[in-house]
């Protein structure tokens, strides 16, 4: 483990590469792990681990880090490992910003049905964060109990997007299990990045974020505006299913009116990624090609169904990678605008560490709307964390130029990443890599 990272993942590489071509199932020895857990009956939960590997010292040394894929469907197995913080890239090259020089990796397809994840029958998905929360309760059992070695490193769960509201979910209850002594781990803390905590904040600032980036003009705003006002009164009539189908027809307007612009990153239009609504289409249908297709592009799909799913040789002959995603995010809809504001309270008063981090150009969970549901939290250390000025953080590479800004107040922190959009370590990979190590207390 006193290899250089370079070196270390030239190594991963070269391994990788023979047992793909030998079409070898075995992982590698010492760096990698997988598995399936059946975490209820005809729901099987995918997990792939990457062991730390970093100057700075062995796994033992460096902290753990889940991450957590959005959607609900996107796939950490692939989308996260090869696109965001994996040790290669989609295309099998090494990443210099990999987390894995910095942290071991577990990376899980979840909800029940996401990437390689998959259930025997329909009535298997989970409808709720609180079956999300409870299904991942299992694997987290069973993954410390089977890797005891783990059990007093250092537990973080970092999160994306979708991903960020079922981390608040299932760091509840793990605490709440740790405390029982029902699961043995060191859970030190969550960080929730442009998460979809509180969706009607999210909606309702669109308009006014648009408008000011120059990107609406009045008209547009009215329009925007008038749909988020839909939203909000489905949202405060409990009638959430309604909320999800109004929140589509939001997204619509606002593509109508910015001429398509791309909801993850404010400051690029990819033509392969517009989206418009087909006749008769249902909003379900339209939704998942606007916020999973993008974590299912071809090339990582081939990628994952082809020589991933070879290497690993444990996938049911039957399972495609992300052939469920559409029927996971249909079975979340009616649980999909429903905030958990309360949750991220309850963490705070708790005493776990929340982190909160942003991209500046993201577009579906814009900072303004982050912002506005922070500032409500019943949380008592919240009026001192407001006093606080943020502090500016040199971007790793380009130094002397502001990459992010920071603030910290007991177990709170909040940071505002520069020149990022939805997908923070795929646009920002070095400032990505700093903020884990800093919030992992590593510089």
């Amino acid at each position: 483990m006193g290899r250089s990272s370079a070196a270390a993942a030239s190594s991963l590489l070269i391994v990788f590469a023979f047992i793909v071509s030998k079409g070898l199932c075995s992982p590698l020895a010492g760096k990698e792990a997988w598995n399936y857990v059946e975490v209820r009956d005809g729901a099987h939960m995918f997990w792939w681990l990457y062991y730390a590997d970093s100057q700075s010292g062995g796994y033992k040394d460096l902290p753990l880090v889940m991450w957590l894929q959005g959607g609900p469907g996107g796939s950490g197995s692939g989308f996260g490992n090869f696109e965001e913080i994996g040790p290669l890239d989609r295309d099998l090259k090494l990443r210099k910003t990999s987390w894995v020089q910095a942290a071991s990796v577990l990376f899980v397809d979840n909800p029940v049905g996401t990437g390689f994840s998959y259930t025997d029958r329909p009535d298997r998905y989970a409808t709720d964060v609180a079956t999300v929360a409870s299904d991942m309760l299992v694997l987290l059992q069973r993954f410390f109990k089977e890797r005891p070695e783990f059990q007093s490193i250092p537990f973080y769960i970092f999160s994306e997007s979708y991903g960020g509201k079922m981390a608040a979910a299932i760091s509840l209850e793990l605490t709440k299990a740790v405390a029982k002594g029902k699961v043995k781990c060191n859970f030190a803390g969550v960080a929730l990045g442009d998460s979809w905590i509180s969706p009607l904040d999210s909606v309702m600032t669109w308009g006014p974020y648009l408008y000011t980036t120059s990107l609406l003009d009045d008209y547009g705003l009215a329009d925007v505006s008038s749909a988020a006002d839909a939203v909000k009164k489905a949202v405060e009539k409990q009638q959430f299913e309604k909320a999800t189908e109004l929140w589509s027809v939001t997204e619509s307007v606002v593509e109508q009116n910015t001429n398509g612009v791309n909801f993850y990153n404010i400051l690029t239009q990819d033509p392969d990624d517009s989206v418009t609504a087909l006749a008769g289409e249902d909003y379900i249908s339209l939704q998942a090609r606007r916020h999973i297709r993008p974590l299912h592009r071809q090339s990582l799909s081939q990628l994952m169904n082809g020589p991933i799913r070879k290497k690993l040789g444990i996938i049911p002959q039957n399972v495609t990678w992300g052939g469920q995603a559409e029927q996971v995010f249909s079975n979340m809809a009616g649980d999909f605008m429903r905030p958990v504001v309360d949750i991220v309270d309850q963490l705070l008063s708790a005493g776990v560490n929340v982190t909160v981090y942003n991209g500046q150009l993201d577009l579906i969970v814009d900072t303004m709307g982050q912002e506005l549901w922070v500032k409500r939290l019943k949380w008592e250390g919240l009026p001192g964390f407001n006093q606080l000025r943020w502090t500016a953080l040199d971007d790793p590479a380009a130094p002397g130029v502001t990459g992010a800004f920071y603030k910290t107040y007991k177990n709170f922190a909040f940071y505002w990443i520069l020149k990022a959009g939805h997908m923070i370590p795929s646009d920002q990979g070095p400032m990505a890599l700093q903020m884990l190590k800093m919030i992992t207390q590593q510089d």
